[in-house]
């Protein structure tokens, strides 16, 4: 559906683009879908937010690599100033019972290196930890996907905001030359003497808030035009320029999905079950296959018999633990549990949330729609007025008041055309957002 189709307007764009400037005829003109396109490539959030992908990928493969074995290599030396004790029972050289002799064990010098294996056989731990870091990263995808609808929901606001100030801008043209053919037949009138200095006061002073009203536009524009160009990571003061029509679908309907908050509160109640299941897992015993093969050495460097000896050592075993008592296992697992019933109850809220806002964004864009057709007549018909009006004082029947007031007419149905404009596009973007359907 064209929302705009009115013969005034055209008559009027066709004077303000033959009387724009060198600038604005330079200006790139781009589709809703190209400003969103380019948003979505350049946008420095978006960067990021992929870079994170990448590392989620890495984090996967890291708790994967869990499950892998590790080796780890070791050598130490010891230089002993005093060799240990050990204390000796008499009794095994016959002596007493109950009385011991200290003595000397070893060399001053000793030295080690071993290298050691350790893989885990089964440590469910390890499993919760890679399906966790495998919610992780689609958590991840759907926060990029977020910050992907957020940038499309924002720039189709701004390019929304660019048609609307130009549409505000066409009215705002077309006032002016009402108001300028008016002035020059008042200015006529009353230099013939049939028209008082007053009427011509007013007609001036309705002529310069038109032009105060056209700069301000103008100058809203400009900043709506900013943001776009700084959403498509172009200069500021990049030409640009978007289509004054607006294209619509009339009876488009968009298909109802989960919206991306629902989705990311469902995969964060996956999370926090992970979670909890990796509490549980910690009360499991684990084992793990143990292998080690090194040297130890013993060196005496003194006279009058120096030496230094090497010995291998080397054994394979099995290495279990189970953890007996453990108290602040139990307070985490509550902890989680009252972690996963908020997010439910969440979750729950965010579903009736975006029910709510789907049937109210329908119900406010069917009523604009319907009201813009009645919304045009009143316009042509304000128009249509506002002529016969300028005819009746040309011809003496009616004062200039009558005209200005005719002029204010056609004003307000420009501003309530404008209104539920706006209300349109509003709701039809608050649909799109609630159900799902911005990146559709």
């Amino acid at each position: 559906m064209k929302l705009v189709n009115i013969h005034t307007l055209v008559v009027v764009a066709g004077i303000a683009m033959a009387a724009g400037s060198q600038h604005s005829l330079r200006a790139q003109t781009m589709t809703l879908q190209q400003c969103v396109d380019a948003s979505l490539s350049d946008n420095p959030n978006l960067q990021v937010g992929r870079n994170n992908l990448r590392l989620n990928s890495l984090r996967q493969r890291e708790a994967k690599s869990n499950r892998m074995p590790r080796v780890t290599a070791a050598a130490d030396y010891k230089y002993f100033t005093n060799l240990p004790y050990q204390l000796l029972p008499l009794s095994v050289f016959n002596g007493p019972e109950g009385q011991f002799k200290e003595a000397q064990f070893g060399v001053p010098h000793n030295l080690g290196a071993n290298v050691q294996l350790a893989m885990p056989l089964y440590q469910p731990t390890i499993k919760s930890g890679v399906k966790g870091a495998e919610i992780a990263a689609e958590m991840s995808r759907l926060q990029v996907e977020k910050s992907e609808e957020q940038i499309i929901f924002d720039v189709t606001n701004l390019y929304y905001n660019a048609q609307i100030l130009q549409q505000q801008i066409l009215f705002v043209d077309s006032n002016l030359v009402n108001a300028g053919r008016l002035l020059a037949t008042m200015q006529l009138l009353r230099q013939q003497g049939l028209a008082k200095g007053t009427d011509l006061g007013k007609i001036e002073l309705q002529q310069a808030q038109l032009q105060s009203q056209r700069a301000q536009l103008a100058g809203k524009l400009a900043q709506v035009l900013n943001g776009l160009n700084f959403f498509m990571g172009r200069e500021l003061d990049a030409p640009l320029s978007v289509p004054a029509d607006i294209q619509q679908g009339e009876n488009a309907i968009y298909p109802v999905s989960p919206s991306i908050e629902i989705r990311m509160a469902e995969v964060q109640n996956r999370l926090l079950v992970n979670d909890l299941n990796l509490v549980k897992k910690t009360k499991l015993p684990t084992v793990s296959l143990v292998a080690n093969y090194g040297i130890t050495g013993f060196g005496y460097f003194q006279q009058p018999d120096p030496f230094l000896k090497i010995f291998p050592i080397g054994f394979l075993g099995a290495q279990a633990s189970y953890p007996i008592w453990s108290p602040n296992t139990r307070f985490k697992m509550a902890q989680k549990e009252v972690e996963i019933r908020s997010n439910k109850l969440q979750t729950e809220q965010l579903q009736a949330q975006s029910e709510l806002q789907t049937a109210n964004a329908i119900l406010q864009r069917n009523t604009a729609l319907g009201n813009i057709p009645s919304v045009q007549q009143e316009i042509a018909l304000a128009d249509l007025v506002y002529r016969q009006t300028l005819v009746q004082q040309q011809q003496g029947t009616a004062t200039i008041t009558d005209v200005l007031l005719a002029d204010n007419a056609v004003r307000e149905t420009q501003t309530r055309y404008l209104n539920v404009l706006i209300d349109y596009l509003k709701a039809d973007l608050e649909w799109k957002k609630a159900s799902g359907s911005l990146k559709n």
